[in-house]
């Protein structure tokens, strides 16, 4: 399969506004490439910090639109039948549209055709394998080397959607569970994701984990990485639904029978989930929560002491914080 690439270089005020006029005829789908780095509030919602950080942000941005190009040598969109030059004249015209009323830079559009385009894997250039403290994590396409063979090995795939334990939030979750977990410890994850925090709790000796989520791709998600991990998939029940609201999910869970429970979640999460998950803990349970951008730190630990558990520590990692609560 081909693809014809309309490439065009703008500045990144002008990105929304250009995509936004280009939907209108026909083009969807903008690859975005620029130097603008990640908000806190970006890197909250997305958990997963599989880019390196890039160079100092210039302003510039280049918009990508791609085209299939069928056997024939011609190209659809919107259902009819156009070629590069009818796209080019329209995509110029826009342009030329809104250089009237706005700065949109440079705006000059590249054409050049592109072979099969791996939209799912062609992030993994990205994601090698790393280091949390003495772990090693590392994806399915890479090898463990001959001196890493002694340290624990976490295989680890995100897939499309789930964290690959790079994020500081994760680390934070997963340095807090090597403490507290024992071979008798119940754990339950809530916002499992690719289940790296419930396979890991196995492989520091938990007996048990209940995972829940709200995304039913997280089921083969875990499933995954379980078998990639040569862990006991009976040690590991998925269930889908929401704890919080959904009272038929919080009986399937379980209450008072949690040793641990772990939550990398958002912090608007974290508020409502915690008078409500006080109730799946035994007495005496660790409650492990992260996700917390640093200026949210305040808001969960008054929310953790207001359900009725007790501070223990509040860990760092970089603008992340992680509480850690008890039931008494």
């Amino acid at each position: 399969m081909k693809w014809v690439k309309f490439r065009i270089k703008t500045l990144t005020e002008a990105e929304d506004i250009i995509i936004s006029t280009l939907y209108d005829i026909g083009l969807e789908g903008a690859q975005i490439e620029d130097k603008v780095p990640l908000t806190a509030w970006e890197k909250e919602q997305m958990f997963v910090d599989i880019l390196p950080d890039g160079p100092e942000d210039d302003g510039i941005a280049y918009l990508s639109f791609f085209v299939e190009k069928k056997e024939d040598g011609s190209l659809e969109v919107n259902g009819e039948t156009t070629d590069e030059e009818q796209i080019l004249a329209a995509v110029t015209a826009q342009l030329e549209d809104l250089r009237q009323w706005m700065d949109i830079g440079e705006g000059t559009v590249t054409v050049d055709e592109t072979e099969d385009i791996d939209w799912i894997n062609n992030w993994k250039q990205y994601f090698h394998q790393f280091y949390i403290d003495d772990i090693l994590v590392i994806p399915s396409w890479e090898n463990v080397k001959v001196e890493d063979q002694d340290k624990m090995v976490l295989h680890i795939d995100p897939g499309t959607a789930f964290g690959t334990g790079m994020h500081e939030t994760t680390q934070l979750c997963i340095r807090q569970l090597r403490k507290y977990i024992n071979k008798d410890t119940v754990l339950l994850d809530v916002g499992t994701g690719s289940g790296i925090l419930g396979i890991l709790s196995l492989m520091f000796g938990a007996q048990k984990v209940v995972g829940t989520d709200l995304d039913p791709c997280a089921v083969p998600a875990v499933a995954e990485n379980i078998e990639a991990n040569g862990v006991d998939a009976s040690a590991f029940t998925m269930m889908i639904g929401n704890i919080i609201t959904e009272k038929e999910v919080q009986d399937q869970v379980g209450y008072d029978c949690y040793d641990i429970v772990v939550a990398n979640i958002l912090a608007d999460v974290l508020v409502p989930l915690t008078p409500v998950i006080v109730n799946q803990m035994k007495k005496g349970g660790i409650y492990i929560t992260s996700g917390i951008i640093d200026d949210k730190e305040e808001t969960v630990v008054n929310a953790v002491k207001a359900a009725g558990l007790e501070v223990l520590e509040v860990t760092y990692q970089g603008e992340w914080v992680s509480v850690t609560a008890r039931k008494n």
